[in-house]
């Protein structure tokens, strides 16, 4: 093992991830403190054991790396599992860094698996702790902004993108705090399950202030070609399926909200940064669908009753169970505990 480094506070795996839930636990419910426990707990196992490492302030890039194969054996886990963990562990130590336990920027040596060219598309979410950091960012730099807003709206309602697309203004009933979705198929703003899709769907305060925000300061002041107020706009309209699309292609490269890249490209070589239209080839972007799958999952992690996910993002519990409930089985067996104690 190398010498301490002098300049950060000597800190055990253990201390470090203490810490993390202490401060976390401030902003988050305890079913996603109980989810980041349960991921990072397999690291502490790690450092007290094949790791050996007894102060993390000597941790490094090749340390982590040792980590994630050892993870990815001693688990048997599959792709999309070891990313989500792995996602998990780089805000693990991008806190660390904050409170001078670990190297500065060693966060950014943490490479996830890439689930590009189609594998594994219908398991990619984009994590709850992910979703939190660019919601973060946007709130603090776009401010709701057009991004900001279909951002805000794709994961805090799980929403599918053609959902979203089809709000009018006169939809958005801030007073009550909720948007109604209707199916309007003779204007160009069919809903998937048509008539069945129509629903309320509720939102928080802190999601209509920035909604109200966005029609008052940013929202173009136009019509679409039927006639309607569109909620969201652009300078010519209703926004198309694309362009809703490609903002959040665009906004979900890591470069975007947290300034450095998991794959180690230079913006300037990068074909996802150079190239117009073509945000999807990062391979850390994800698709608005993917928000849906991320919020559901948080949703249900964060123990909403599978009935209100359900209808509030309309989908039937089988293909809820089937396609979008991506919960980790350990995350599974202890929300099934906390409902059996005492039983």
């Amino acid at each position: 093992m190398s010498k301490p480094n002098r300049n950060l506070t000597p800190t055990t795996a253990e201390e470090a991830l203490d810490l993390y839930l202490r401060e976390r636990s401030t902003d988050v419910t305890e079913s996603t403190l109980q989810a980041h426990e349960y991921r990072l707990n397999h690291f502490i196992r790690w450092c007290a054991g094949e790791g050996d490492v007894e102060n993390v302030n000597n941790l490094t890039g090749r340390d982590l790396h040792r980590y994630k194969l050892w993870r990815k054996e001693d688990g048997d886990l599959n792709k999309v599992s070891l990313k989500s963990q792995m996602d998990t562990l780089r805000v693990f130590i991008r806190f660390c860094e904050t409170v001078d336990a670990v190297e500065s920027d060693l966060h950014s040596k943490i490479i996830s698996p890439t689930l590009g060219d189609g594998t594994g598309q219908r398991d990619v979410k984009l994590d709850s702790e992910e979703a939190e950091v660019l919601l973060d960012y946007l709130e603090r730099f776009e401010y709701a902004s057009f991004s900001h807003t279909v951002v805000l709206l794709l994961w805090r309602t799980g929403m599918r993108i053609g959902s979203i697309r089809s709000l009018d203004l006169s939809d958005f009933h801030p007073d009550d705090e909720y948007l109604s979705v209707r199916h309007r198929p003779d204007t160009d703003t069919p809903l998937k399950n048509k008539g069945n899709g129509e629903r309320y769907v509720a939102l928080t305060t802190a999601v209509c202030t920035v909604v109200e925000d966005y029609v008052d300061v940013h929202r173009h002041d136009v019509t679409d070609e039927y006639g309607r107020d569109p909620l969201l706009t652009t300078k010519h309209g209703r926004p198309t399926n694309n362009t809703l699309r490609q903002t959040v292609y665009r906004w979900t490269r890591p470069c975007q909200y947290q300034g450095d890249c998991p794959h180690g490209k230079e913006k300037d070589e990068c074909e996802a940064i150079t190239e117009r239209g073509r945000a999807s080839k990062c391979p850390s972007s994800v698709s608005p669908h993917a928000i849906r799958r991320g919020s559901i999952t948080h949703h249900l992690t964060e123990d909403v009753p599978e009935q209100v996910v359900s209808d509030r993002m309309n989908v039937s519990q089988g293909v809820l169970d089937a396609h979008y409930d991506r919960r980790d089985e350990e995350v599974k067996v202890e929300q099934r505990r906390d409902y059996l104690d005492g039983v």
